[in-house]
């Protein structure tokens, strides 16, 4: 069955006074049906977080325009986005004031399979329909209480050390790095790239049925939507990536 894309990005501000996220789709110059989506949540002082987050972006572009799939393995590719955009957020830090670090999340789509990678509590979630097949492991403390089970789900989103990472790109440590990978593809796999401030609103059904059920663009507005009315004033930036895999139209 022949399949399409259908993607979208989306930022908010929330009730923050700067907006230090950024997300962006990029197709392939010179191969046809590959396409990269890049999120990261800048943290650092003011200017220093949206400073870090744009240097993710920025070095995913370049890396994903140089790919060539007969030299360099998704794998690799995705390791040294993340590698490279870790050098140049710490050699920031010289150049300036601040103390920026930043959150990734990369997905590489190519025909017949996705591959991705991240660092930090960004998620990458991977829905069929209504169900959701996988959900990538927070780098954070509270992620790493759940994964002992020391806490669940409803107690991480209220501790109080919800938003201490324990890894993340600029830090004096190497960045620790999660991969996925799926093939083949069928019609109805979605992705979703997103921040904090709109995962700590949904649960991981709510996010699965309403990508499901919309439009990427669609999905995209109702869940920004719900994520503020339901931080009640006191939400964080927002970003987030939808990317549906949908059964292609006959051609004519």
């Amino acid at each position: 069955m022949p399949l399409t894309i259908e993607s979208c990005v989306a930022r908010h501000i929330g009730d923050r006074k700067e907006q230090q996220d950024r997300v962006n789709l990029y197709a392939h110059p010179t191969r046809p049906g590959m396409m990269m989506a890049v999120l990261a949540d800048g943290m650092g002082g003011h200017s220093g977080g949206a400073m870090a987050a744009e240097q993710v972006l920025i070095k995913a572009q370049q890396n994903f325009e140089g790919y060539t799939p007969n030299s360099e393995t998704p794998q690799e590719l995705l390791a040294s986005v993340i590698r490279e955009a870790h050098v140049v957020i710490r050699l920031t830090r010289f150049t300036s004031e601040q103390d920026p670090h930043s959150t990734a999340v990369v997905l590489l789509l190519q025909p017949g399979r996705v591959d991705w990678v991240h660092c930090g509590d960004s998620r990458l979630y991977h829905f069929r329909g209504n169900e959701t097949l996988s959900r990538s492991p927070d780098h954070s403390l509270v992620g790493e209480l759940q994964r002992k089970g020391v806490i669940d789900e409803a107690g991480a989103l209220t501790h109080h050390q919800r938003n201490v990472l324990l890894s993340c790109l600029g830090g004096e440590r190497e960045p620790r790095t999660d991969y996925g990978a799926l093939a083949p593809l069928r019609v109805g796999d979605n992705f979703l790239l997103c921040s904090d401030g709109l995962w700590a609103y949904f649960s991981d059904d709510e996010l699965a049925r309403t990508i499901a059920a919309n439009g990427a663009r669609e999905a995209a507005r109702l869940l920004i939507q719900q994520a503020r009315e339901r931080a009640t004033g006191m939400g964080d930036n927002i970003s987030l990536s939808i990317i549906k895999l949908v059964e292609a139209a006959p051609s004519r």
